[in-house]
């Protein structure tokens, strides 16, 4: 499985954005998907994560509340919808995939595709 993450931009703060996880392949509802992000200068970090059949999802603290992970496993496709968009969520946003999803260290995924850039002005 490829995946590869789109629609990021640049918004001003308060502002949304959908990013979306297209994956190739036929195994995609079989794993669980996380989004990572990774500032200049930074540790890449957990961002949001679902489970295979989208019951189960868990968020960053700096995160919850604001953004929302869904997925479409007819589509192949997973989101991250980010409301409420701070100059601190500017960073190159990631998706993974995963076979568990209370393992939250980017070491423990793979099948990271380009990452989309995220910028927010204040």
């Amino acid at each position: 499985v490829q995946l590869q993450a789109s629609g990021g931009g640049l918004v001003q703060a308060g502002g949304s954005l959908r990013l979306s996880c297209a994956a190739s392949g036929r195994t995609f509802s079989n794993y669980v998907i996380g989004w990572f992000r990774q500032a200049p200068g930074k540790e890449r970090e957990f961002v949001a994560v679902i489970s295979w059949s989208g019951a189960v999802t868990d968020y960053a603290d700096s995160v919850r509340g604001r953004f929302t992970i869904s997925r479409q496993n007819a589509k192949n496709t997973a989101y991250l919808q980010m409301n409420s968009l701070k100059p601190e969520d500017t960073a190159v946003y990631y998706c993974a995939r995963n076979s568990d999803m209370y393992i939250k260290g980017p070491d423990s995924y793979d099948s990271w595709g380009q990452g989309t850039q995220v910028t927010v002005s204040s």
